[in-house]
């Protein structure tokens, strides 16, 4: 798959610094090779505690290069806000999907497996598969 075709990922987060931290968190562990289509959506349009439809949208809007949109959100009305708009069903781009992860550790795998050229299931798949990540 061309670069330009990568899953775009989407980090939505109660806080603007939270979204933008894990963005570059994920992206640093990608390493430096291919670059993913990331965009922080955090907080509201004021710059204050919660979720933005709007910046939701224009972030993914943002990422979209055709093979899908992968969005992982933090903490439960972001991901409210999220299944509203795709039950809208035009404000976010074709082949987005709200992915099922941890926030921190399915963005890493997300951000690392598109980087591989991966398509939307298996970005997700991945993300996902973070649940199973042990710490003991």
């Amino acid at each position: 798959m061309s670069e330009e075709k990568r899953v775009g990922i989407v980090l939505v987060s109660h806080s603007a610094a939270v979204a933008a931290s894990v963005a570059e968190l994920a992206q640093g562990l990608a390493g430096a090779g291919v670059s993913v289509p990331v965009a922080p959506a955090g907080g509201t349009e004021g710059g204050g505690l919660g979720t933005s439809a709007e910046l939701i949208s224009a972030a993914a809007a943002s990422v979209d290069r055709g093979a899908g949109v992968a969005v992982l959100t933090d903490l439960g009305s972001a991901v409210l806000t999220v299944k509203a708009l795709l039950a809208e069903g035009d404000e976010l781009p074709a082949d987005t999907r709200l992915v099922d992860a941890p926030f921190v550790e399915g963005a890493v795998a997300a951000v690392v497996t598109a980087s591989t050229g991966a398509d939307l299931t298996t970005v997700a798949a991945a993300a996902a598969e973070a649940y199973t990540y042990r710490k003991d």
